[in-house]
């Protein structure tokens, strides 16, 4: 029988019924109830017990391995992104995990494998941010759970890229940002973010800011495939942005990328 540890407490689970209630569809209540295992509400007991996590709020966005939730910190919104233990494709992570030096000792089990990913996405992001790209600024894990700065207004996440309609100007000093943020992210932060593409960057409609999401599986330079996740990163984002006219080719990005000269 689960012990009630303090009123936050009595919050979540309440924020988690209402997550069920409020939708009731069985391929939603599924999704529900895989991400709010037993082991996953301990660790929410937790972080709740530490001050981390106030109440959960609505779902943000559901992933292939990851559902997040707006969550209220002691001070601000807080973004909550819980990985699926039970219903992850984790096998598509080994290749992001493997070959990363700073995993060399973790065992080939699913929730190893989990865990791993997890610290592994709040050790980039506080790389990225540190090489000053704008990232969500992470706040602490708990084993599959990572908490980090919710980035968005009035409960509202920021769109996508894919999501947001731009002028030609506009697109274009987004694309020079993005290009220069994976500089940034190459040089300083020692990273390729292994799975760039117009879905995983948000826009901040204040200032048309973009914004890297979703950096569990970038890769140090040390890996093995770093070099292919790059090029592959390019392509994306000259695919996406053809449309702004964008006058360069996968090979003149790859050396502006990679170029060290042209840091601050």
């Amino acid at each position: 029988m689960k012990k009630i540890l303090d009123t936050k407490v009595k919050r979540l689970d309440t924020a988690v019924d209402k997550l069920r209630i409020k939708r009731k569809d069985s391929n939603t209540l599924k999704v529900t109830e895989n991400v709010f295992d037993d082991a996953t509400l301990k660790s929410l007991y937790t972080l709740s017990n530490k001050g981390i996590v106030e109440a959960l709020g609505g779902s943000i966005s559901t992933g292939k391995e990851a559902n997040v939730f707006l969550g209220e910190g002691e001070e601000h919104d807080i973004a909550i992104k819980i990985y699926r233990i039970s219903s992850s494709t984790f096998r598509s992570m080994e290749d992001y995990i493997l070959g990363d030096p700073r995993f060399t000792n973790i065992r080939h089990n699913k929730r190893d494998i989990i865990f791993a990913w997890t610290k592994k996405e709040f050790r980039n992001l506080i790389r990225a941010n540190e090489a000053g790209i704008r990232v969500p600024v992470p706040i602490i894990t708990e084993r599959n759970i990572l908490i980090m700065e919710f980035m968005g207004k009035n409960e509202k996440p920021f769109p996508a890229l894919k999501d947001i309609k731009l002028e030609l100007e506009d697109g274009q000093l987004i694309f020079e940002t993005i290009i220069d943020d994976m500089h940034k992210l190459y040089t300083k932060a020692n990273l390729v973010h292994g799975d760039l593409s117009e879905y995983n960057i948000l826009i901040d409609t204040n200032d048309l800011t973009p914004i890297m999401i979703d950096m569990g599986q970038s890769v140090t330079l040390e890996h093995p495939r770093a070099d292919i996740f790059l090029k592959r990163d390019i392509e994306n984002i000259l695919r996406y942005f053809k449309r702004f006219k964008i006058d360069e080719t996968p090979e003149s990005v790859y050396k502006r990328i990679k170029n060290t000269g042209n840091e601050n």
